[in-house]
C-alpha cells in the first residue's frame, strides 16, 4: 500500500520502520526541528532522523497548512498512518485517503484517552496496558478500534513501557493495514461508560511527598522523565530521584530483625548501604539520586557524603 506516515517522538519510530519494510511510504510528516535536550541546539525529531536514514521524503510542519494539504494530496496514498504526531488533523485530511487515517494509541481504549496514557496508567497502578489501532475522528481518541495488544505495567518506567508499547504498536499497525487491504478489518466502537481521560502530566503531580504511601511515591518515580521529574528535598537540598521503590514486606521484616526500624514519614535514614525515605505507610528505598547541580549517583554514594545518617526529607515547595 502507498502510505503517508505522521509521527514525531521515539515512540513513533518502530511503526515507521515496520511500515517502510512492508509498504511504500511515500511521505513522512513530522514536527519541525526543536530544542529537545538540555542544550540550545535545534535537533530533528526522532522520526525525521530515522526517515532520512531510510531515504524517505520528509515534510516538517506544526499544523496542517495549505502547503501540507497539497503535499498530502500529491502523495496519492491509500492510507494515512499516525503515531504520536502531535497535530490535530482537519476533515480534509481525515477523508483524503481511501482507507482513511489510522492511529497507534498507547492504551487499551476506551481507558486513557488523551495526551499522557503511559504515565497515567503507571500512576493509577494499572496491572495491564496496551496499544489500540484506531480510526481518527473528531473527538480526542474517540474513534473505533480494530486491534489491541497488551503488556504488564508494574515495575516498568515510563521509558521502558513506551518502548514496549512502541514495538507492539508497530506490529499491530502492519497487521491492521493487511486487514484493510484484504477487506477483513473489523472495527469496534468504544464503550463510553468505560472512558477514562489521560490529561497531560503536570510537574507538581510527580513531586515526592512523605505524606503519601511508599507505593504512590514509587509510581511517581516510575512515571517521571525529563519533562516532569520526580523531585523532593532531602537533607535540606533539592534533588531528583532517578530510581526508587517501595520496600517489600519481607525486606521490612529483615530490617527489623537486624534492629532497624522504618523511619517515620518525613525522615530519611541510612541503614548500612541503603537509604530509606519514610512515607505515610512504609518506606521508599532510594536507589539513584541526582542532587541539583550534580551528576546522578547511587544512593549509597550520596549517603557516603552525608555527615548525618538521619534527617528530614520533604516535598518540594
Amino acid at each position: 500500500m502507498r502510505v503517508v506516515f505522521m509521527g514525531t517522538p521515539s515512540f513513533s519510530v518502530p511503526s515507521l520502520e515496520k511500515l517502510a519494510g512492508k509498504h511504500d511510504v511515500v511521505l513522512v510528516l513530522t514536527r519541525p526541528d526543536a530544542v529537545r535536550s538540555r542544550g540550545k541546539k535545534l535537533e530533528p525529531s526522532p522520526v525525521k532522523a530515522r526517515a532520512l536514514e531510510l531515504g524517505l521524503p520528509v515534510f516538517e510542519t506544526n499544523r496542517i497548512t495549505p502547503e501540507a494539504l497539497e503535499r498530502l494530496s500529491a502523495a496519492e496514498a491509500d492510507v494515512f498512518c499516525v503515531a504520536a504526531y502531535g497535530c490535530i488533523l482537519p476533515d480534509a485530511v481525515l477523508t483524503m485517503a481511501p482507507h482513511g487515517c489510522v492511529n497507534v494509541h498507547a492504551s487499551l481504549l476506551p481507558r486513557w484517552r488523551g495526551a499522557a496514557p503511559i504515565q497515567r496508567c503507571i500512576l493509577a497502578g494499572d496491572e495491564v496496558t496496551g496499544v489500540s489501532i484506531m480510526r481518527i475522528g473528531h473527538g480526542v481518541d474517540t474513534g473505533a478500534y480494530c486491534l489491541q495488544g497488551s503488556t504488564p505495567v508494574p515495575g516498568k518506567t515510563a521509558d521502558e513501557l513506551t518502548a514496549d508499547l512502541a514495538r507492539i504498536g508497530a506490529d499491530l499497525l502492519c497487521q491492521a493495514l493487511d486487514e484493510l487491504e484484504q477487506g477483513t478489518c473489523v472495527w469496534t466502537e468504544q464503550d463510553e461508560s468505560l472512558v477514562t481521560h489521560a490529561a497531560k502530566i503536570e510537574k507538581a503531580e510527580l513531586r515526592l511527598d512523605p505524606d503519601v504511601s511508599a507505593e504512590t511515591n514509587e509510581r511517581r518515580v516510575l512515571a517521571s522523565g525529563e519533562a516532569a521529574p520526580a523531585r523532593c528535598v532531602v537533607a535540606g537540598k533539592p534533588a531528583r530521584v532517578m530510581c526508587a521503590r517501595a520496600l517489600e514486606p519481607e525486606e521490612i521484616s529483615s530490617l527489623r530483625a537486624r534492629g532497624t526500624e522504618l523511619p517515620d514519614a518525613g525522615v530519611f535514614v541510612v541503614a548500612g548501604k541503603q537509604v530509606l525515605l519514610g512515607c505515610a505507610d512504609g518506606a521508599l528505598l532510594l536507589i539513584d539520586i541526582k542532587p541539583d547541580g550534580k551528576r546522578s549517583m547511587p544512593a549509597s554514594a550520596w549517603a557516603a557524603g552525608q555527615r548525618d545518617k538521619s534527617g528530614s526529607w520533604e516535598a518540594l515547595a
